[in-house]
């Protein structure tokens, strides 16, 4: 169990980010047209997961943002954003900011996704959602790097992820 804050309040996830060198775990997330899609599904790539609570938050949005402008250089990277929102509500969010090099996926029909990853809130008002988290897997779908963000009011390390996803 990762101890974070929400506002200045600790809460608590379902346990730790997978292990940097460890395999990544395998995941059932839905996409826009309602499709499951799992790690197989961008096998042979570098992925970044962007674990966020909602894109309806400014923090949240912005880190999704920057994410979509990193992978704008067409290389053979795949970025993900991970929330709780429907996908529905994840399309709209991308059709109206632009955000075109971002996957949007939802944890919707499931929440295993938060266990496996560790970042399911477990307590607190945002109880049932993920906290927010980056992971990125090789090419191999081995962990290269994590941060769970400490307070979910700030924003992740993007220097350090990208560089990770590049290295």
């Amino acid at each position: 169990m990762a101890t974070i804050t929400l506002q200045g309040n600790e809460i608590h996830t379902s346990g730790e980010l997978p292990a940097v060198g460890s395999k990544a775990p395998d995941f059932r997330l839905v996409d826009a047209e309602l499709n499951d899609r799992t790690l197989a599904d961008y096998a042979g790539k570098k992925k970044l997961l962007n674990i966020v609570p909602s894109l309806d938050t400014p923090v949240c949005a912005t880190s999704t943002k920057k994410f979509n402008e990193a992978a704008a250089d067409g290389s053979k990277i795949v970025m993900l954003v991970i929330a709780a929102d429907l996908p529905f509500a994840m399309s709209r969010f991308c059709g109206a900011e632009g955000v075109s090099n971002v996957i949007p996926l939802s944890i919707m029909r499931s929440r295993d996704f938060g266990r496996d990853y560790g970042v399911l809130i477990e307590d607190g008002p945002l109880a049932g959602i993920t906290g927010r988290a980056i992971v990125v897997i090789d090419e191999n779908d081995k962990v290269v790097y994590t941060e769970m963000v400490p307070e979910i009011g700030q924003e992740p390390d993007y220097d350090k992820a990208l560089a990770a996803l590049k290295g």
